[in-house]
């Protein structure tokens, strides 16, 4: 029991700790890294209590899936620090008034927290050993909490759709495919047959430029002339 008692408030520490560096760490690498550090440190809390599944599931999906997502995502974006460091007194405001009514909020919750009154006994209770973790998981969130949790992945869904539209950018330089003229298109209009010899490369046959000269619609001219140059 000591030896319990030494890995929970051990672990309870890390976790406290990450958790407060996320928030505070100026790089955002380091937040996500220490987000990491707290989603295994909590993974070591839930061994701790007997749910070796959300363990597991922990690890797997938050730090294996969504954390290294995390760190992809941040390194890609190539954020300027020092920008953000210069508006930080503009939202300054903003910010202290959406922390206080988090906080404020947090307050009430808690303050009408109350414990069900079969919390004690269920606590006292043994552990059924005909049903394993998984199974109890699952029966518990697909039948009494079948609604929030379709609620939740609506939720995922809309962050998802949100994420995408916010960082999708449409360049003049991309490129784009036109359905339409791709369904159209015959084969002897973009594929030429020819007869190779033994031997024969590129200093007997040439340079073969594509047979469609005309940019497909929808297109811009000057960056597909850039394109055909790129590629011959």
């Amino acid at each position: 029991m000591a030896l319990q008692a030494i890995a929970f408030y051990l672990m309870a520490a890390v976790t406290l700790g990450s958790g407060l560096a996320v928030v505070s760490a100026r790089n955002p690498v380091h937040s996500v890294l220490f987000l990491i550090a707290a989603f295994f440190s909590a993974a070591g809390l839930f061994v701790l209590l007997g749910a070796e599944f959300l363990a597991m599931l922990l690890v797997v999906v938050y730090v294996g899936a969504v954390a290294v997502l995390f760190l992809f995502v941040v390194m890609m974006l190539d954020v300027d620090f020092a920008e953000l460091r210069g508006g930080f007194q503009r939202y300054l405001p903003v910010g202290l008034t959406v922390g206080a009514l988090l906080l404020i909020e947090l307050l009430l919750v808690l303050g009408g927290w109350k414990l069900a009154p079969e919390a004690a006994v269920l606590k006292l209770s043994s552990t059924p050993g005909n049903v394993s973790n998984t199974a109890a998981i699952g029966r518990l969130l697909y039948t009494d909490y079948i609604f929030l949790f379709q609620a939740a992945g609506l939720i995922l869904l809309v962050a998802m759709i949100g994420a995408i539209v916010l960082t999708l950018r449409d360049r003049k330089t991309s490129r784009h495919q036109v359905i339409r003229v791709q369904n159209e298109r015959a084969v002897a209009d973009t594929l030429l047959m020819v007869d190779a010899g033994l031997g024969a490369g590129i200093k007997t046959l040439g340079i073969y430029r594509p047979l469609v000269e005309t940019p497909p619609q929808g297109r811009d001219p000057v960056a597909a002339t850039e394109l055909g140059e790129r590629r011959s």
